[in-house]
Formats: C-alpha cells, structure tokens, sequence
C-alpha cells in the first residue's frame, strides 16, 4: 500500500517534493492557503496585463535540469539566458552599466573609473569560485543530524576560506575594488538574500561568481510562473490534488507522532508523514506553538529585510528601459545600513525594475508594457505603518520617470501595491520578512531550523527557512533534502 504524505502548502518548494514522492510511488496531496499554487513565486493578472509577483529570473539552472532527470520528467517551462544580466543605474548619472558576462565587454565601462578593472574582477571570480566549489557540496547540499557532524563537514572546507567567514560582504569586495561604482554593483548581489552587503557575510560574495562564470541568470518564457504552472500540470497528470483556499490552524499528536491537521473549517487532515512548505520557523511557533518559536522568540532571531513591491500597467512602450534594472541612489552606504530599519531611508529609494512585457508580449496588451518594482524596505518589526504607500510608490514612479526621460504617470491603468503588511497575511511571512530567516552564521547549517521536526518524527519541512536557504535554486535543492529524509523515514 502506498504511504500518503501530505503537504502543506503549494510554493516551489513544496511543488518540488511532491514530483519527487509522486514519481516514487507516494501518494501524494497538497493543502494551499490561498486560491493558486506558488507562494512568493506567483502571478497577477489584472486589466489585461500579467505581472510576476516574486522573484523575476533565477540561477543554478543545472538545479532544474538535474531535477527533471532524477524525477525521470521533461522540464515543463522554457528558459532564456540573460546577457547582459542587467542594468545599473545611479542617480544623477546619466550613464547605464550593463552586468555582461563576457568580462571585456564589462570591464570597458569602468575603464575611466577603475582602469585594471578585469585584472581585479577576475582575482575576485577567482576567490568567488574557490569559495562555491569548496563549500556547495560539502555544506549546502547536504542534510545534517547533529552539531558534530556539522562541524565535521567544516573542516573538510579549505581552511583558507576562514577569514572571509569573519568580513562582510563588502569589506571583502572592496579589498579588490577601489571605485564606488564598481563597488557598489558587485555587492549588489548581497541583496538577493534579503539583507544588505554590510551584514551578509563574505562567503556569500559565491554568488557572484554563479551570476558571471558558473551559470548566470535566466528568464522563463511567458514570464516566472510558467515554473509553477508546469509543476502543477505535472502533478494533475499524476492525479495529485491540491486543495486550494484551506489554511491549517489546528493538530492532533499522540507519542511523538503527528495524527492530523486541521484547517479554517474544522475538517482534519491525515497522512503517514507531512511535509511543510509553510515557514518552518512560523509553522513551529505559530501552529505547533513551540516556545522556542513563540513570536517574542521569532523576534530576536535575525529575519531578512521586507519587500515593497508594486505592479505598474502601462498604455505605452519603454523601449528605452531594459529587461532588469536596477535603480542605485548616491547614498549607498548610508542607505543599505539603515534600509533594515528605518523608514526615513524611503525618502531616497533604491529599487529594481523588470520589465516583463519586454520579451513577453502576451503579458501585456499590444502596445503597453508590464513593469514590476521592488523596493528594498523595513520589515513590520521596524516599520507597522504602510498608510504612506502611494506616497512612497509615487515617489519611486517620479524618479524612475525622471531618469529614463518619459513621465509615466499619465500613464499607468493598472497599479497594484504589495506592502510587508501583504506579504505577511498572504503567505504568513514573520514580520513580512521578505525572504524568511536570513543567512548569517547563527542561522545556515544545522543552526538554521531544520527540515526534520524536533518533536514529531514523521514531519518535515521545505522552503526558505529551513536548509539550505531562500532562493528558488535553493528550494530544488531543499526539495530533494526534504525527500531524502522522508524517504529515510519511511524505510
């Protein structure tokens, strides 16, 4: 008789593993809190234009395809690479640099403000790479079950890795950069992990070396939520349900095992093992009520920044402005070192445009564009008040029509704003923490959650939260843990 598993939710994480359990012999069904499957990875569609919700182009895209292959599938969307990855510009300069692969190509637009620009780029991809190569697979693809044997695995890391362990991401770029401009657009990256690149540790300066040399970035055609919609026909071709507008409250226990769920209704839920996809830090606390993550206890632990994000419909073209761009400010430092926590840091926004409608013109009607913007900001734990959203979306609108010279206000004929308060209530984000728990040395690893339940063996967990961390690489990657453990478990 086949084991059921029920999961909690319908993110890419969860989507994931339920292909993997499907595919090896699992009977498999899916609770999803709101009305569509994806969690931050969604969709809106609105006055006939298609915005993506969350992330807007991925990386590791070997992830997907070594997916596909395990799970003896065709990957069900098509993707692109990006080159030039995207745009950088500063405000009152009216040049635009272009994030190219190719390293003559990138470093010809520093010439006059750092003239061995390639000579030190590369020095740094060199210590990017030797950092990834070292550490992916001993540390980030791997499930750990005790302290010991955690640190055992940092051991087998190259020792001389450690003393960027103990800088910051942007103490490490600028040991090799000198000009602000190119020091600023490096550590830019820090900022896909939901923190800034003067409290993400150096390590993670690997990032860039999968953005310029490992794999870089890619779009999916007809927008980012084709993932999600082809892992959903996947599992309706297995004959999965997912059960959509159902929200777990409630559980019953007996002897450290799990026996049911119960949601918004009072109807109960059952399986031989259950899979989170909720945050594994919030589920804890919020519907098991562990006192180690009651919400006093989630806040002291270290959350990623909130996101303001809004979604701009326009009855006119931009062929002026590219796929992905971002929008840089002259403060920088002072900016990413209060961004975290104080909302006067809005006044002067930095923020990131895709303009999704650029390659796909069935997400927008004939002749008008569909933007998104993302606008870095304080969580609800610093900021609780977004009754000033127009404000700040009107202001971001003014500057970005300033800098690419047309006035968009007149514009616009749809306009949808997502706040922290909204991503908070829509997918039960702690404080509206954009991307979940963040990534410093307390919480990676075996000190992150885990993707095991500390009290009931036959729960797990998958997502952000858990290991190995936010990003949509890193949930195929957490998807496959999640299943190792379930299937251990099951054996």
């Amino acid at each position: 008789m086949k084991k059921k598993v029920l999961i909690v939710g319908a993110g890419i994480g969860g989507l994931a593993t339920a292909i993997r359990l499907v595919k090896n012999g699992y009977k498999v069904e899916m609770l999803e809190k709101n009305e569509q499957a994806g969690g931050r990875l969604n969709q809106i569609k609105k006055d006939g234009f298609t915005f993506d919700t969350g992330p807007s182009f991925f990386s590791m895209s070997y992830e997907f395809e070594e997916f596909a292959k395990e799970c003896g599938i065709q990957l069900p969307f098509e993707y692109v690479e990006l080159d030039p990855l995207y745009t950088v510009n500063f405000r009152g300069d009216d040049k635009t640099y272009f994030l190219y692969k190719d390293i003559d190509k990138l470093a010809e637009q520093f010439a006059d403000i750092e003239p061995d620009f390639k000579e030190k780029f590369e020095r740094y991809m060199d210590k990017a790479g030797a950092l990834f190569l070292d550490t992916v697979d001993i540390v980030i693809k791997q499930n750990f079950d005790s302290l010991a044997g955690y640190v055992w695995a940092l051991m087998r890391v190259n020792p001389v890795h450690i003393p960027v362990l103990f800088k910051s991401f942007w103490n490490h770029v600028t040991k090799y950069f000198s000009s602000s401009q190119a020091q600023q657009i490096i550590s830019l990256v820090a900022f896909f992990l939901g923190r800034t690149p003067f409290d993400t540790m150096g390590i993670y300066s690997l990032l860039s070396y999968t953005e310029f040399k490992h794999d870089g970035y890619y779009n999916v055609k007809g927008g980012m939520y084709k993932i999600i919609e082809g892992f959903v026909d996947v599992l309706k071709k297995e004959n999965v349900k997912i059960l959509y507008n159902t929200e777990i409250k409630g559980f019953t226990e007996n002897n450290g095992v799990l026996q049911s769920l119960t949601d918004q209704n009072g109807k109960t839920w059952s399986a031989d093992s259950y899979l989170i996809n909720s945050d594994a830090a919030w589920f804890r606390g919020n519907i098991f009520k562990r006192p180690a993550y009651a919400p006093p206890k989630l806040d002291k632990m270290s959350w990623t920044m909130g996101y303001l994000t809004f979604y701009i419909g326009l009855k006119c073209k931009l062929p002026q402005v590219n796929h992905h761009n971002y929008y840089l400010g002259t403060n920088y430092k002072d900016y990413a070192e209060n961004v975290m926590k104080d909302p006067g840091t809005l006044q002067k926004p930095y923020y990131y445009v895709n303009v999704l409608s650029k390659h796909n013109n069935d997400c927008a009607p004939e002749g008008c564009e569909s933007l998104f913007f993302v606008c870095p900001v304080p969580n609800l734990y610093f900021k609780r008040d977004w009754s000033d959203k127009d404000q700040i979306v009107d202001s971001i609108i003014e500057d970005f029509s300033e800098r690419i010279g047309t006035n968009i206000k007149d514009e616009i004929v749809s306009r949808t704003i997502y706040t922290p308060q909204v991503w908070q209530n829509r997918f039960n984000l702690h404080r509206g923490a954009g991307l979940g728990l963040s990534h410093n040395m307390n919480q990676i690893g075996i000190m992150r959650p885990r993707n095991i339940d500390e009290k009931y063996k036959n729960v797990f967990y998958v997502g952000a939260s858990t290991v190995p961390g936010a990003g949509i690489p890193m949930a195929i990657i957490s998807s496959k843990l999640a299943f190792k453990r379930i299937q251990q478990h099951v054996s």
